[in-house]
């Protein structure tokens, strides 16, 4: 199962590495890593994309805890949250395929960002699946380039990441 842990860090060097030692030290994969500071420069927050049983995202999760430089973890996945992932895609758009990525970037709500004689950069923001459906309903070999953040989530309401 798919699981969307928030870790609040010290913003300091090293920290990142020891986080990420844990899971390659344990054979964990982690799909997407995103890591900034919070409010508080003295803190990072990172969002860690992974799969795993509910047994070895508790495991992970008591490993990270043994981390000096980790305050509190959180599994978003265990709550209400929201989820959004940013992706910029080039796509050639030349001739009678410029018209059909234009109304695709519009159905999907996405942004084209630039524009040349042969390609869009068209920008989407959502949930993986929405991303995943863009790419999908595009004719092979149109997609020149794509770059994706991975995921970044918040619990909904009053649920936060605080110390």
């Amino acid at each position: 199962m798919r699981h969307i842990l928030s870790v609040l860090i010290e913003n300091e060097a090293g920290a990142l590495s020891r986080v990420v030692g844990l899971f390659s030290a344990r054979g964990y994969n982690i799909d997407s890593l995103s890591v900034s500071t919070t409010e508080d420069v003295t803190m990072s927050r990172m969002t860690i994309v992974t799969h795993g049983s509910d047994d070895v995202i508790e495991q992970i999760t008591k490993q990270l805890n043994k981390l000096i430089e980790v305050i509190k973890v959180v599994d978003l996945t265990d709550g209400n949250h929201i989820e959004r992932e940013l992706m910029l895609v080039k796509v050639r758009a030349a001739g009678k395929d410029r018209d059909e990525m234009k109304r695709l970037a519009d159905i999907f709500r996405g942004r084209i960002l630039d524009v040349t004689d042969k390609s869009y950069t068209v920008e989407l923001t959502g949930n993986s699946d929405k991303l995943d459906a863009f790419i999908n309903a595009i004719e092979p070999g149109v997609i020149l380039e794509t770059v994706r953040t991975g995921a970044s989530g918040i619990g909904r309401g009053e649920r936060i990441l605080k110390v």
